[in-house]
């Protein structure tokens, strides 16, 4: 089951980059609390306006953005 429907990407918003579900946290923001060690639950404690599905949101759109093309030359 995909959580990608709770990203959202607005012009007017955050300059453009991508948030959980229109509201002004960026995905970015998620996974620099994640990379800097902080579990969900702390996460979820310090931002309770989030839920567990919007992390599993955040981490699943940075695994479909670090999959590119690999273009090999002829």
């Amino acid at each position: 089951m995909s959580h990608l429907d709770r990203i959202t990407v607005n012009s007017e918003q955050c300059g453009g980059r991508p948030c959980i579900r229109g509201m002004r946290v960026r995905v970015r923001d998620i996974l620099d609390l994640l990379a800097a060690g902080a579990g969900r639950a702390e996460i979820l404690s310090d931002y309770p306006y989030l839920e567990d599905e919007d992390i599993t949101a955040a981490l699943e759109f940075a695994a479909s953005q670090s999959d590119h093309p690999v273009l090999k030359a002829a």
